[in-house]
Parts: structure tokens; sequence; C-alpha cells
């Protein structure tokens, strides 16, 4: 299901959403996708120790990325949305001289991970992998901490905002994490995080 934006009117420029954002208090995480302002809960201490575990895993397997937590990057073709990525993982220094709000050229993966809240389903399942895709990123990895399973999406397809490729498996169930990521991630301790 690709989201439609055609009749849609964004709520406000993305100038206008980046200085809302600035100001935000910290108990609020603000994106701005499709156009709306979202408005995204502050993670748990389960979500908070899955983003961690995943840091010292690509830094186990991958010692020349990292994987930034609590990341803003620019979908533009995203109707110029702005997404608060839970994890993104580039090459280490990539960030190095950006903006807040960074494009996402050279990010090799995005990481999401359920929240518990009314909006994750239509966030993290519809809206996040179509401006992921719509932005070429090779690879987004999403903890569904709903379904206690991972699913990877691979192969975008930036022209119709979608990911050619999509595996899930069972929390406890290795998962390969296709090139440019290049390793199997094991994930029997994610079981330790649901809910």
């Amino acid at each position: 299901m690709t989201p439609s934006t055609a009749d849609h009117q964004p709520q406000m420029l993305v100038e206008e959403f980046e200085e809302l954002a600035r100001n935000a208090p910290e108990l609020v995480r603000l994106e701005f996708i499709n156009g709306k302002v979202v408005v995204k809960p502050v993670p748990d201490g389960n979500h908070s120790e899955i983003i961690a575990w995943l840091q010292q895993v690509c830094m186990q397997h991958r010692p020349d990325l990292t994987l930034y937590a609590e990341r803003e990057l620019k979908i533009e073709q995203y109707r110029r949305g702005r997404a608060k990525v839970d994890g993104v993982l580039a090459p280490r220094k990539h960030f190095v001289g950006t903006d807040e709000w960074a494009e996402p050229d050279g990010v090799l993966m995005t990481v999401e991970v359920t929240s518990r809240d009314r909006d994750a389903n239509q966030r993290d399942r519809i809206d996040k992998p179509y401006g992921y895709a719509a932005a070429g990123i090779p690879v987004y990895l999403l903890v569904d901490r709903d379904a206690n399973s991972v699913v990877v999406h691979a192969d975008p397809d930036p022209k119709k905002g979608r990911y050619d490729s999509v595996t899930s498996r069972a929390f406890g169930v290795a998962i390969d994490l296709p090139d440019p990521v290049g390793f199997t991630l094991e994930t029997d301790e994610l079981k330790e995080f649901a809910y």
C-alpha cells in the first residue's frame, strides 16, 4: 500500500516544521511525514535496549560502519518529509558537517522499533517503508515488537516507493541483512525485549 499525496495539502512549510521541531519539549519527538506533523512517542526502556543491542551487533560485524541512534533524515520524495529514525547505519563519520536534518544519500540501512501507540502500524509498516524506499535507502529493518518479529525490506524501487524484497522472521530466528549491510542477524536476544 502506497500512501497517496495527490489530494493532500501539507499542514505547513518544511522550514516551519524544522523550527517547531527545534523548539519542541524533550517529552515529544516530532516528524513531518506526508505533509503532516506526527508526534512519535518517546522510546521506552526496551526500545532503547534494542537500539543499543543493534549498535553492538553492527559494530562487531561491520566496524567500518556506525549505527547512529535517533538520527534525523530528509526524505524529500516523501513530500519534503522529515523522519526521526530510530537507527541509521552509515559509514563512520558520515554525518560530520551535516545539518540537523541530513540527506539520506550514503545511508545503508534505516532501523525502526515499534512503539506502543496507535500510529505504529501506519508509521512503521506503511509510511516509513514507502519513504525510505523512495529515498533509495538499500535496507529497512523493522523490529516489530507487536508481532515479535524482525522484518527486512530490501531492493528499493524509488520510483514506486516500495521495497521489492520483504522477509520476516520470528524473534529467535536468524535473518540475513543483504548487501550493502552484508551480515546475518541472530535475533535470540530480542526475546528479552518483547512487550
